[in-house]
């Protein structure tokens, strides 16, 4: 496997472009299932999970061409009613939790899928009830068979139905926007995420030929269509990456980086936040600047993650790495994920001075990290101790990098292009001998 070695203490200085967002390409991949016409993305990320998502759709039918962040998909020989296997298996699912959506399209399309149960990051159960609750409501039948969900819709098909989320899942959201898309009515979705992601997937949506009003708010309709077509559509700049470069300019002293090819406004909470703890950012048309002193260290914020728009929960672990030198003492309180401070012990490591309790961090902000081996247990956490070993004093390594393959596109050239120094290496394993 791969890991990180990096040498701390070097200011990063320079412009960085972000890629599109892998969290709003993943669902845009799978509208291609409602669909027999050709579907082309463009700024799609050549992330794992996006490479994961293609090899899903080839198993269920479809041509996949990927370069240069381009997708095309169309519909393959392999697709006709009598040749298809209607099942999104294990060895796919299980690298990446948003494979579920595949099952929102497959029932409203066909009229049956076989999902197997989700992995990704190990960050919580992270239950998919408001999924399964969704599509019970328009119809589906669920049970389980061999570690799979087996889902059937009635003889005359799923239907379009009035439904309040009790929570506002951004996959579920997305998946029942998927479903509805191809039923005949008007499904009215409330208690619905909010996410620029959702308005992503909701303007490729009308592109096809659904009608959606309200993508954005917590009140989303959906007018099914008989037919989609295909279509082309450009996938929004990634808000997640565009805020690691924002806390990873502000977690390291003496940098000023201009982070381009972003929209500033979904990245609000971060940026406020951030000048709040002494860091100077601003934010223009499509560019943040960010600036620190090199002796600069944080103002203590406390924080609590929240749903769109309030703080990301994927940017909680930057936020640990970015108090954990802060001037006095700061909570983070983590209210979407119940098993989400895993890396705090592998930041201790570093020398960070935080403790644990039930939903609550505290964190003991210290002039000086020192470079340490830790490993990356989840994507996000591996983003936090990237963060934290590039201020610590010495060399780190950080194992398991193949998390943060997952979601960030090109992590090692775009920090080495701001002056970094990472390198990327082929960790040996040694056998005992007996």
């Amino acid at each position: 496997m791969d890991a990180y070695l990096i040498e701390g203490g070097h200011s990063l200085r320079g412009r960085v472009e972000i890629s599109g967002s892998k969290n709003a390409a993943l669902p845009c991949l799978f509208a291609s299932l409602l669909t027999q016409d050709p579907l082309f993305l463009y700024r799609v990320p050549g992330v794992r999970d996006i490479k994961v998502a293609a090899k899903l759709l080839e198993r269920l039918g479809k041509t996949v061409k990927f370069g240069e962040g381009k997708l095309e998909i169309r519909e393959g020989e392999v697709s006709k009613e009598a040749q298809r296997e209607i099942v999104a298996p294990y060895d796919l699912i299980k690298q990446m939790r948003a494979s579920v959506l595949a099952a929102g399209p497959m029932l409203a399309r066909w009229g049956k899928a076989r999902v197997s149960m989700p992995g990704g990051c190990a960050i919580g159960l992270r239950p998919i009830d408001i999924h399964l609750d969704g599509l019970r409501a328009m119809g589906a039948s669920v049970e389980m068979a061999g570690g799979d969900m087996v889902l059937t819709a009635p003889a005359k098909g799923l239907h379009a139905i009035r439904y309040r989320l009790k929570f506002p899942s951004v996959g579920a959201t997305e998946n029942l926007m998927l479903a509805a898309a191809l039923l005949r009515g008007t499904t009215v979705l409330e208690r619905a995420a909010r996410e620029p992601e959702i308005e992503d997937l909701a303007e490729l949506l009308k592109k096809m030929g659904a009608g959606v009003q309200g993508a954005g708010t917590s009140r989303i309709k959906i007018k099914g269509a008989k037919r989609l077509n295909g279509a082309g559509h450009t996938i929004i700049p990634d808000r997640i990456e565009t805020g690691t470069f924002i806390l990873l300019a502000a977690i390291v002293p003496g940098s000023s980086v201009q982070i381009a090819s972003c929209q500033p406004a979904h990245n609000a909470a971060v940026i406020k936040l951030c000048r709040q703890a002494g860091v100077d950012a601003q934010a223009g048309d499509g560019v943040i600047s960010v600036k620190t002193g090199s002796q600069f260290r944080p103002k203590p914020v406390s924080i609590k993650t929240a749903v769109y728009p309030g703080f990301a929960t994927d940017l909680q672990p930057l936020w640990m790495a970015f108090m954990a030198r802060s001037k006095g003492k700061a909570k983070i309180q983590e209210t979407i994920f119940e098993n989400r401070f895993l890396h705090a012990a592998e930041m201790n490591r570093l020398g960070a001075k935080i403790s644990v309790k039930g939903d609550t961090a505290l964190i003991e902000g210290i002039p000086t990290l020192v470079g340490a081996p830790v490993m990356a247990g989840d994507l996000r956490a591996g983003a936090g101790l990237i963060a934290a070993a590039l201020t610590a004093k010495g060399m780190s390594k950080i194992s398991r990098i193949y998390h943060v393959d997952r979601g960030y596109e090109n992590l090692e050239m775009k920090l080495t292009a701001l002056g970094a120094k990472i390198e990327r290496f082929e960790e040996v394993r040694y056998k005992r001998v007996s």
